[in-house]
């Protein structure tokens, strides 16, 4: 498991839903698995992406609510993250598997742990972080540390 320090700025205990692709391919696994870990970890909420794509309301709802909705995505395809876009759910931080420097194999299933903890470790960083920019575009802000938006002030 990823060792995380524990966040001294209070602003750690962030209300988090985790959506994962799960797609077929081994990216697809890793990204259900990173879920799984993270939510393990007390990270956030591991959540069914397909229960949203299907059209739940209460999901959604509960979705646009939280401070922090993660996706995690296995390739550049974005299943995740066009699925809450759809349901007008808006992402907090956007994480791409084949972007960290995993190999997408379709037909594969199989990972790594080394794999999905790179995974669980970018999330706790916050390498997915996005943020409006003044056109509108959402981008990476790079912020890193601890993942809580405090600038990395507590790490």
């Amino acid at each position: 498991m990823a060792e995380q320090a524990p966040c001294t700025c209070g602003s750690n205990e962030k209300n988090r839903l985790i959506f994962p692709c799960s797609g077929q391919a081994n990216t697809g696994q890793i990204s259900n698995q990173a879920a799984i870990q993270l939510s393990d970890e007390g990270y956030g909420s591991f959540v069914c992406t397909a229960l949203l794509a299907s059209g739940s309301e209460s999901l959604a709802e509960r979705a646009r609510e939280v401070q922090e909705v993660v996706a995690i995505d296995g390739c550049g395809m974005d299943c995740a993250r066009k699925i809450l876009e759809q349901a007008g759910v808006p992402v907090h931080q956007h994480l791409v598997i084949t972007d960290l420097g995993v190999e997408k194999k379709s037909g594969n299933r199989s990972f790594t742990s080394d794999e999905v903890e790179s995974i669980v470790s970018a999330a706790w960083k916050g390498e997915g972080k996005l943020q409006e920019s003044r056109s509108g575009e959402k981008k990476s802000d790079g912020a890193g540390g601890c993942g809580c938006d405090c600038g990395g002030k507590c790490s």
